[in-house]
């Protein structure tokens, strides 16, 4: 057939119905964003999206500085073709949604998460920490990873007879044991301790931090500061942090839920000092994984 007005072999094949400057696409009015008001020939780059007299009103910005506000939805051209400004947070919403479906993917201590798997029968090795505290914390922040593998977290009353505590749990290869000690510096009643513990078994593996508490890992960021407080010699080093804040620091429980409340900013290890971190890390690469050469 003679094709004579370039319609091709079949007319109803085509969108015969389409507009000269194509179909409207939708597009998103993000900001800067520069479209044409069909109706008005007004041109100017997206300043804003926001809801006025019960309809969705874009705002656009001319070359001169002037704004005017426009109906969101059809009726606007970029690049001369029609389009469908549509709310910018639409996008938004999808990025924030495949940000947090990535968050789920891992642990608070930013390991995968194994999905669907159960938390292993307890394994003989063992992590001690002083406190309820410093139990808690990595409980919010290694638990799952702790339940993969088995390793069960459990606390000390104190290290002053950390030697014998061991002698007692009388480690081995198969079940090792690693301790989290808080304060270790140079120096200090604590470091004493945890030499002479360390000759006790080679399959202990001792660490710590250099915080009077295990509450100082957590960076102060998170509760609004530049830097934790300093307490004098002889004052109650929790009760006088909890004063300085300007929170509730006269009981036992005032500590009690201070503490609840710091804990509570903890979202992930990020929240955390590098040193406790290490720390942690190593003991539970310890306690789980044999080196090479011990294998």
């Amino acid at each position: 057939m003679n094709d004579r007005y370039g319609y091709g072999s079949d007319v109803l094949a085509t969108d015969w119905r389409a507009p000269r400057g194509g179909r409207a696409q939708q597009v998103a009015a993000e900001r800067g964003l520069v479209v044409e008001d069909v109706d008005t020939g007004w041109c100017g780059a997206v300043v804003g999206v926001e809801r006025a007299g019960g309809m969705q009103v874009v705002h656009l910005e001319d070359r001169r500085g002037r704004r005017k506000g426009f109906p969101l939805g059809p009726g606007f051209l970029v690049d001369g073709r029609p389009v469908v400004l549509t709310r910018p947070e639409d996008r938004e919403s999808s990025t924030r949604l495949a940000q947090a479906r990535q968050a789920a993917a891992r642990t608070a201590s930013g390991s995968v998460r194994v999905g669907g798997s159960p938390a292993r029968v307890a394994s003989g090795s063992r992590i001690w920490v002083e406190g309820r505290h410093d139990a808690e914390l990595v409980e919010k922040v290694w638990g799952d990873d702790l339940r993969v593998e088995g390793v069960v977290v459990e606390m000390l009353d104190g290290v002053d007879d950390l030697a014998s505590l061991i002698r007692g749990f009388a480690p081995t290869r198969d079940r090792r044991l690693g301790i989290l000690v808080d304060h270790l510096v140079p120096g200090t009643k604590e470091t004493r301790i945890v030499q002479q513990a360390e000759r006790v078994s080679p399959w202990v593996r001792i660490l710590g931090h250099p915080y009077v508490d295990v509450w100082q890992s957590v960076k102060p960021s998170r509760l609004g500061r530049e830097a934790w407080p300093v307490i004098e010699r002889g004052r109650s080093w929790k009760h006088g942090v909890l004063a300085e804040l300007g929170w509730p620091h006269r009981s036992q429980t005032d500590v009690a839920l201070g503490w609840k409340r710091i804990l509570s900013t903890v979202r992930s290890y990020s929240d955390l000092e590098p040193t406790l971190l290490a720390s942690v890390e190593e003991l539970i690469d310890f306690v789980t994984v044999p080196p090479p050469h011990e294998e």
